[in-house]
């Protein structure tokens, strides 16, 4: 895989997972009883804990790229068109 093909699959696969990982462990205002500040959503996150996400979607997105590419450098599977 050339590097720019590796930098694309990554990045896919980052917000991929980005997207997976968003939503867990995430509590409304409505859902914990708190009142929504400024007039604001009360389906709005109390702590959307986004450093913590964006961490966890770099290693594991990190894992599943090493496994792609283990993957595609093992000849696991032939993809022709990524080489």
């Amino acid at each position: 895989m050339s590097p720019l093909t590796c930098v694309a699959a990554y990045l896919t696969i980052w917000w991929t997972v980005l997207l997976a990982i968003l939503p867990l462990g995430v509590r409304s205002h409505a859902e914990m009883g708190i009142p929504v500040p400024g007039g604001g959503d009360p389906s709005s996150p109390v702590t959307p804990n986004l450093k913590r996400k964006f961490i966890t979607t770099t290693w594991v997105a990190a894992i599943l790229f090493a496994a792609l590419w283990l993957t595609i450098h093992f000849h696991v599977i032939s993809l022709p068109t990524i080489h």
